[in-house]
């Protein structure tokens, strides 16, 4: 390069470089040097948000949909510490994220400066990789080096803490740039599972009776579906996944019995409870997905990029296989391909007989009345809005009762799912929302939001109407903290503190906010809401007013099959 640039004019070129196209942030006076330069470069949009969490939740969304990392950016302390619980949530769910934060002058970090604070101590736990940079030629490689840690292995949030000097001065000699930074066309290959190991598994899962194989976010990370559906249809294998996992396969294969956590469900309950063997592909076996280790497994083969986490939990009934989950399922597939018809007819009883559990799942949910007039059930809304949601559609579910009524819903497609799980994060969906548009502006989004998460983010809806897309918003409004109340209810004799609020009108707030926006209390009426919103192609907001006498912690699809439970609720939480 041979013009003169400032640090933060390189910082945004090496971005760019790297393929970088989104930021999400809120400015301030640290951040400028280098939210000026990206006024001068088209290729990468910055989305200003009313909140820097939320910003820290669009940038951990976005590497979940593309698997590529956009950029959160804040200033220094509180600026800073308001992104931490939104890259909590990207480190929880290994989310690709560029986090960077601005500081005081290098001279005065760690002196006693306006809101002054030790960003890199802060977010060293919740990051793969956290550095201070406070001089100008060390720009290029600490972003190269951030990006590195961000995409390979189990991919992850990075942090940035860029001295104020540092990215306002020039940068003297600044390093010359290509426009496709090398490091793009490597970082996302993934190891092979060696030969030897294939054989091993091969011969456990042809002389298993009920393998089952589970499968986690890893399943995500890879885009395994393909080549675990192929493997499950080879040798008769039924699957679920996690949590985490829901959204890594289609729940419409029939060979697809849907997610095992915390609150369900009857159904894979059962299927573990009856297996003989477990293929645990990019699932860490961790506390959300096992009841806190409590879940009984029998011999286990767990397949993960990350050698770190094979074994750490079960290791006396595990074998490990380290490598890409969907390179290990084609390999497979081959590997038993000569007695795989035997391997399939064996177990087709054993399918037959989940697949009739499957559609006697599907009838436990199926009423459609609410216990108390003028309200409807949050089982009715997912069932209902499946029939009038786009098959393109990401849904996203909040924190909380979202994600657990959101085991209703039925994915043709993958990869169209996201929650936040690992950290639990409420205030997720409706940013999350947001990043899905941005990164895809014509793909529809359906989120399920909990009245409690849309107050710890409603100052988004702004930041909505402002960026637009098909957006439909769906407000499950109990005027409470849900899960909480209904775990007070349950187990401390119906007393409750902390959890209820005044009914707010959330379809009126939204109008404030420039939203077209409805409020409803019937199923039809919402039924019709939804498929109008959608058909605008503009973002609405629907305030559902729900049943608050809908338990998720009793309800009776969720509540483990009796034969899977040794133990007293295994996904009490």
């Amino acid at each position: 390069m041979s013009e003169k640039i400032t640090g933060g004019q390189l910082v945004v070129k090496v971005l760019e470089s790297l393929g970088v196209t989104h930021v999400f942030g809120v400015v301030g006076g640290q951040t400028l040097a280098i939210t000026d330069a990206i006024i001068d470069t088209p290729s990468i949009e910055f989305v200003h948000t009313r909140h820097e969490g939320a910003a820290a939740a669009m940038a951990d969304a976005y590497g979940r949909l593309t698997r590529r990392p956009a950029v959160a950016i804040a200033t220094t302390g509180p600026g800073a510490t308001n992104l931490l619980t939104g890259v909590g949530g990207a480190f929880r769910d290994s989310s690709p994220a560029i986090i960077i934060t601005c500081n005081n002058h290098g001279e005065n970090i760690h002196k006693d400066d306006a809101q002054n604070a030790d960003h890199v101590q802060i977010f060293a736990p919740f990051t793969k990789y956290a550095r201070l940079v406070a001089h100008g030629s060390a720009i290029k490689q600490a972003v190269e080096e951030a990006y590195i840690n961000a995409m390979t292995g189990n991919p992850g949030p990075v942090h940035l803490d860029f001295a104020r000097d540092t990215i306002e001065q020039v940068v003297d000699n600044p390093p010359a740039l290509p426009r496709m930074h090398p490091s793009r066309s490597w970082v996302g290959h993934r190891p092979v599972p060696a030969p030897k190991q294939i054989s091993a598994a091969a011969q456990r899962l042809l002389a298993a009776d009920k393998p089952v194989i589970w499968l986690g976010n890893g399943g995500n990370r890879a885009r395994a579906a393909d080549a675990v559906l192929d493997l499950a249809d080879a040798l008769n294998i039924p699957v679920i996944t996690t949590f985490n996992g829901m959204g890594a396969v289609p729940t419409t294969h029939p060979l697809v019995f849907g997610a095992l956590s915390r609150m369900g469900t009857n159904l894979t309950t059962r299927v573990i409870g009856e297996s003989d063997l477990v293929l645990a592909l990019g699932n860490s076996l961790n506390a959300v997905s096992t009841g806190r280790w409590r879940l009984r497994l029998p011999e286990v083969i767990q397949v993960d990029i990350d050698p770190a986490m094979i074994g750490r939990y079960y290791a006396d009934v595990t074998t490990g296989v380290v490598g890409d989950l969907a390179a290990f399922s084609n390999d497979l597939v081959a590997a038993t391909a000569d007695r795989a018809t035997e391997a399939k007819s064996k177990r087709s009883g054993w399918i037959q007989s989940l697949q009739q559990a499957e559609r006697e799942w599907w009838d436990l949910s199926a009423s459609l009345e609410p216990e108390n007039e003028g309200t409807i059930s949050p089982a009715v809304v997912v069932r209902a809005l499946r029939d009038v949601t786009p098959t393109d559609t990401v849904l996203i579910p909040d924190a909380g009762n979202p994600g657990v009524w959101s085991f209703l819903w039925e994915m043709e497609k993958p990869y169209r799912y996201i929650k936040p799980v690992g950290f639990g994060n409420m205030g997720f969906a409706l940013p999350a929302s947001i990043a899905s548009v941005s990164a895809e502006p014509d793909r529809p989004v359906l989120a399920l939001i909990g009245d409690g998460s849309l107050g710890m983010s409603l100052g988004e809806l702004e930041t909505l109407a402002r960026r637009g897309g098909p957006v439909v918003i769906v407000v499950l409004n109990d005027s409470s903290y849900g899960n909480i109340r209904q775990e007070q209810v349950l187990h401390f004799n119906g007393r409750t503190i902390g959890v209820d609020f005044h009914d707010v009108d959330f379809a009126q707030v939204a109008r404030g906010m420039g939203l077209a926006a409805e409020r409803v209390t019937d199923v039809n009426d919402l039924v019709a809401t939804v498929k109008d919103a959608f058909a605008s192609s503009q973002p609405f907001v629907i305030d559902v007013v729900l049943d608050r006498a809908a338990n998720a912690w009793t309800y009776p699809a969720f509540v483990p099959f009796e034969a899977a439970a040794p133990t007293p609720r295994q996904d009490a939480d």
